[in-house]
């Protein structure tokens, strides 16, 4: 009976963590003409997260195009950073709207990481209606100890493993704030960054999409 219910318990914590990680957070589905694929919005980094659900109920993301790729570093899609500087200068109050950051150990760069844009702001603030996924690359422990002494931050166990094991982009980490990730279907973002581009990095051909939120 104790093994009974010691394997009762630890089956209920595991059901625990899998709900508070997932079961409570919002998804989301993408359709391109590449294929669809899925991502969880982290409830951990909650500001993020309802900026983009009131995005997409305010059809923001309405005609948007991936117009940003770079292969083995991000797709990126929403308003590009040229548009919105020229917006931003055009305003005669100088309105600069941004979203400050929301760092947190479990939201990192890896392959599939859910970002926001931002431009040089000190605050590392996020711009309102830019977002990427990260299609990296492989990452070597030399690379990661560099990393922490340039960038004075310690990596978790769990981060360490998922860079050491798929890969990223983990330069990144503590200066563009991730909020979310792929679930389903990376394959078609990583097909979309292999996509040839300009010497702009803006893709040859119209890489449209549309974000519907799911209930998973």
């Amino acid at each position: 009976m104790k093994a009974i219910r010691k394997v009762q318990i630890t089956l209920y914590f595991v059901l625990i963590t899998v709900f508070n990680g997932y079961a409570q957070s919002k998804h989301l589905l993408f359709k391109t003409e590449f294929g669809n694929f899925k991502a969880v919005l982290y409830d951990y980094t909650p500001h993020h997260r309802d900026l983009m659900l009131r995005s997409i109920r305010d059809h923001v993301y309405h005609d948007a195009l991936f117009n940003r790729i770079i292969e083995n570093f991000v797709v990126q899609g929403g308003e590009h950073d040229v548009d919105i500087a020229k917006r931003e200068a055009a305003d005669p109050l100088h309105q600069q709207p941004r979203l400050a950051a929301e760092f947190d150990d479990r939201a990192f760069h890896k392959m599939g990481a859910l970002g926001a844009g931002r431009d040089g702001n000190p605050e590392k603030a996020s711009f309102l209606n830019q977002i990427y996924f990260v299609v990296g690359k492989k990452i070597t422990a030399a690379e990661l100890h560099n990393l922490e002494l340039k960038k004075g931050i310690k990596y978790t166990a769990a981060q360490r493993k998922e860079y050491l094991a798929k890969g990223g982009q983990p330069r990144l980490d503590h200066d563009f704030t991730v909020f979310g990730e792929i679930y389903e279907g990376f394959g078609v973002i990583m097909k979309i960054s292999q996509l040839k581009t300009d010497n702009q990095d803006y893709p040859l051909q119209k890489v449209p999409f549309e974000i519907i939120e799911i209930s998973k």
